[in-house]
């Protein structure tokens, strides 16, 4: 019989939001200016595909089809993957393109889709500080980062019966292994359910 050894415990399980914290981050404010109307479709677009903060906002334009609705990200490594997105997406973006975008612009055309004010690429960082200042206005408890926001949409996939491996391909994950760590989730979620209502938990 062969001696294996147990898995090492790496990193703690990442932090995913539940889905009605996703939805109340997700709430489009009335005021609709066109940094807004950028935030807002960046937020949804994460949401909706699980992609990379560094995949976020250096996805040029033509990599977005609003016909098929699907994106051609490259990774790490320069590999290519399409990741789908739904209607709700759909619509942040088509209205960012049309109300947003053309405001953002400058004279030196910037390929990317996500522009900063002075219409340049925008930066990780700066994203990171949106992203808190949206949560922070929505009344969020915990603090949000934009891998956060991949984590849930791995986590809710998988807890709405998403096949492993076409998360994967979604995620970019190279190996199954690390996309594995979400089936973790949602098993511990499952157990602490247990322990609160089961009478004998």
């Amino acid at each position: 019989m062969l001696d294996i050894d147990p898995p090492k415990i790496g990193h703690s399980l990442p932090k995913a939001l539940s889905i009605a914290e996703v939805e109340q981050l997700l709430e489009l404010p009335e005021k609709r200016t066109p940094l807004i109307l950028r935030d807002y479709a960046m937020l949804h677009l994460l949401y909706a595909t699980g992609l990379r903060v560094s995949e976020l906002v250096r996805l040029p334009v033509q990599a977005c089809n609003m016909t098929s609705c699907h994106l051609r990200v490259l990774g790490k490594g320069n590999k290519e993957r399409l990741v789908p997105f739904g209607e709700v997406a759909r619509e942040r973006i088509d209205d960012y393109l049309d109300r947003g975008r053309p405001q953002l612009v400058k004279k030196k055309s910037c390929p990317f889709l996500f522009l900063n004010n002075r219409g340049g690429a925008m930066t990780r960082n700066r994203f990171w500080q949106i992203i808190n200042g949206i949560a922070i206005h929505a009344g969020t408890k915990h603090r949000i980062s934009p891998h956060v926001l991949r984590h849930s949409f791995a986590t809710h996939l998988l807890a709405g019966g998403a096949d492993l491996r076409a998360v994967q391909m979604m995620l970019g994950h190279a190996d199954i292994s690390t996309t594995q760590i979400y089936t973790k989730i949602e098993t511990a979620r499952l157990k602490s359910i247990h322990q609160r209502f089961h009478p004998r938990g």
